[in-house]
């Protein structure tokens, strides 16, 4: 496959998975082509022009002649500078590896992450939380992470990907997508009673089984095994953790227990001051189940990945 190829195959696969629906991505594309066609010059100078067809900011060719060809890739959740010379001392030994693949963004596209966060205001919406009051929810939380961003050496790894000659790709949204609907659909279909039951069905997963061999397995942190679980909602995408004012509209909406990849102990106490239940899944486990059902579709097509940095590689081809 060429590079690119496999860009935009991650950006299909992810609006294909996004939760707000294919249809009302593709509209949201139509919006970015209509604001950009009534921009100026001068404003269009510094504008990503990969927002016309790509919707998820975090996920970027950084590196790379988009028509180069990939026989294999070298695949992990964080890949930095010691990946890429991982990735060149590899290839002097004869690996394949003609791309660095990254779940978690570096670069312009790190730079870029909080402007995925608005997916969450969709994704509160359609659980029964009133879009003006989820969009006010968010509107600190996405600045907040948006200042956060602004010190960071962005180009660090990027920077040794170029020196080495070897093509860099981060895949974010589009991974977190994947688990988000593969987890989600899996409740919905067995409709787990209590909180123990969904983190039984979660170790019959391989990614959550090889995670918990690690000790970092599925983890309850608010509520038990006996507690009942309410209505299920699998929190693992737009971007990286939202506002601690959601919590208690996700009460109101009648949300009683949430999967996710993480929480911060201040996210924690606002879930347990509003009595919802919370399952630690797993981060790198999560990551590595999204990118896994990414890496498949890439696999089918003949590319060879070689997994590290984190990424539990689990085939279901």
């Amino acid at each position: 496959m060429k590079l690119e190829e496999i860009y935009l195959l991650a950006v299909e696969k992810g609006m294909e998975k996004d939760p707000r629906g294919k249809e009302e991505v593709q509209k949201l594309l139509a919006k970015e082509e209509k604001a950009y066609g009534e921009m100026k010059e001068e404003e269009k100078k510094y504008y990503d022009r990969e927002k016309l067809r790509n919707p998820y900011s975090d996920t970027r060719i950084l590196y790379g002649d988009p028509d180069r060809e990939v026989r294999g890739i070298l695949a992990g959740i964080d890949m930095e500078t010691g990946e890429v010379l991982l990735a060149q001392k590899l290839r002097e030994q004869g690996r394949p590896v003609d791309l660095i693949m990254a779940h978690h963004p570096e670069g312009r596209a790190l730079a870029a992450l909080h402007e995925v966060m608005h997916l969450q205001e969709d994704v509160l919406a359609q659980l029964g939380v009133p879009i003006n009051v989820a969009e006010g929810i968010m509107a600190s939380r996405i600045g907040e992470v948006m200042r956060g961003l602004l010190p960071i050496n962005h180009n660090k790894a990027v920077d040794a990907a170029r020196l080495l000659d070897l093509p860099f790709l981060c895949v974010h949204t589009p991974a977190d997508n994947h688990v988000t609907s593969f987890l989600q659909e899996l409740f919905d279909r067995e409709k787990p009673e209590t909180v123990g039951d969904v983190e039984k069905l979660l170790l019959e997963i391989p990614e959550y089984q090889e995670a918990a061999r690690h000790q970092a397995g599925p983890t309850i942190i608010v509520g038990n095994k006996k507690r009942r679980t309410g209505k299920i909602f699998v929190d693992m995408t737009g971007g990286t953790s939202g506002s601690e004012d959601a919590y208690a509209k996700l009460a109101q909406a009648g949300v009683g227990t949430l999967v996710v990849m993480h929480m911060s102990e201040k996210h924690r106490k606002e879930a347990e001051k509003n009595h919802i239940n919370v399952i630690i899944a797993g981060h790198m486990a999560s990551d590595s189940l999204g990118m896994n059902l990414f890496l498949d579709e890439v696999e089918k097509r003949g590319v060879e990945v070689i997994p590290c940095a984190g990424l539990i590689r689990v085939k279901r081809i």
